[in-house]
């Protein structure tokens, strides 16, 4: 028997971990989906048993409270959560960004004020470099913060895109400190704020706007963030290093690239089961389609997309883990699995033929969750320049 997205040298831990997952995906989160996505509801009751899960502490060091396991479990667990529904693994993918960058990058007080409340769900983290004019070219970030004469700093300015932006109460925040340092990259600081939850003004001089509406990965909230004249104290400097947020951030992005193609290698997983399924279930000429051999060569063409996807997606993974870099890596599994993800879904759509165009089916939902892929955590193209610069330093004559 072959089954598609196996991997292999897992230890005991891991084992349990991925199966105490897979049923939670399919007892809880896959019959729920459907209605919370038509609804665009946030998913409390999943949410609540994944912190009940210890989900939120999964990569997190023991010694702060977490389960202190690897990125490799981290992106498999993933890789289970979008199965079942996509928007529920991006509950977690910000927050652990933001527990890989104080776990890496925070000073000792900062890890255990934080950390401890963040493995227990009570603190969840959001991540947030884009702006509205920003685009890809991070050195251009506008929004701004000055130093105070006792040391503390106001920030002013408007950013983009927080996954989770109004129901996490711990946002990592690039912003402008411009120190006088000649590279723009090195005028750039992370800040730890912590806000409350919920939309509107949370907090004197900082805005949470309505919700922005999407296509897809419905349930989940994605905001804007406002600061206006914003006081942060110097001791929320993620590190107490200002200007070092730029690589700070940089570093938690291959941890976001190793999420998304878990993701991305998720949902071309489902979109396969669930076109396999129909494909034997559908009959034309009085034999199941899947016996057409049009059909038999596209599941073939969409199992070996699934399978080299996700092999791409630990190998990135284990890579982070052996302390090796991984941004080369990380790129190729990001940019190859939400390709994929995309064409193995477009593939099972069309298996599904017209029930495919039904809200009814569930691969209706995939098709609007897919796109995400292609630009979650950087584009394809930004993807293939991160990947040409990096092969070119072992192939440069």
């Amino acid at each position: 028997m072959v089954k598609l997205a196996q991997t292999h040298g897992l230890t005991e831990a891991q084992t349990e971990i991925l199966a105490a997952v897979h049923t939670f995906v399919e007892r809880q989160i896959i019959p729920a989906a459907a209605e919370l996505e038509r609804t665009d509801t946030y998913p409390q009751s999943i949410v609540d048993r994944m912190a009940e899960m210890g989900l939120f502490g999964l990569m997190i060091p023991e010694e702060y409270g977490g389960l202190g396991e690897s990125l490799l479990t981290y992106a498999l667990c993933v890789e289970e959560l979008a199965r079942g529904w996509m928007s529920v693994s991006g509950v977690i993918n910000t927050h652990f960004i933001v527990a890989y960058l104080l776990t890496h990058h925070g000073t000792e007080e900062q890890k255990r004020r934080l950390l401890p409340r963040m493995a227990t769900g009570e603190l969840r983290g959001a991540f947030s470099m884009s702006e509205p004019e920003l685009g890809s070219d991070v050195a251009a970030i506008r929004t701004k913060a000055v130093r105070q004469d006792g040391g503390d700093y106001r920030i002013t300015g408007r950013k983009m895109w927080l996954t989770n932006g109004s129901t996490a109460n711990l946002v990592a925040v690039l912003v402008r400190t411009d120190e006088g340092h000649e590279r723009p990259h090195d005028n750039l600081t992370a800040f730890l704020i912590e806000k409350p939850t919920g939309l509107g003004t949370v907090a004197p001089g900082l805005t949470v706007p309505g919700k922005i509406h999407k296509m897809g990965y419905k349930g989940i909230d994605t905001t804007e963030l406002v600061l206006d004249d914003y006081a942060a104290a110097q001791d929320t400097v993620l590190g107490g290093r200002p200007g070092a947020g730029f690589k700070q951030m940089m570093d938690g992005i291959e941890v976001g690239r190793v999420n998304v193609a878990a993701r991305a290698c998720g949902i071309a997983l489902r979109a396969f089961e669930l076109g396999a399924r129909y494909a034997q279930q559908r009959q034309t000429f009085g034999r199941p389609i899947v016996d057409h051999q049009a059909i038999g060569f596209s599941l073939a063409e969409m199992a070996t997309k699934v399978e080299a996807a996700h092999l791409m997606m630990v190998n990135a993974a284990r890579l982070k883990d052996s302390g090796e870099r991984n941004d080369v890596a990380a790129g190729m599994a990001k940019y190859l699995a939400s390709e994929f993800c995309n064409e193995v879904t477009q593939a099972s759509f069309r298996i599904h033929g017209g029930y495919g165009y039904s809200i009814e089916y569930e691969i209706e939902r995939l098709m609007r969750e897919a796109p995400f892929m292609l630009i979650g955590e950087g584009t394809s193209e930004i993807q293939k320049r991160i990947i040409s610069k990096g092969v070119l330093r072992d192939y440069r004559i």
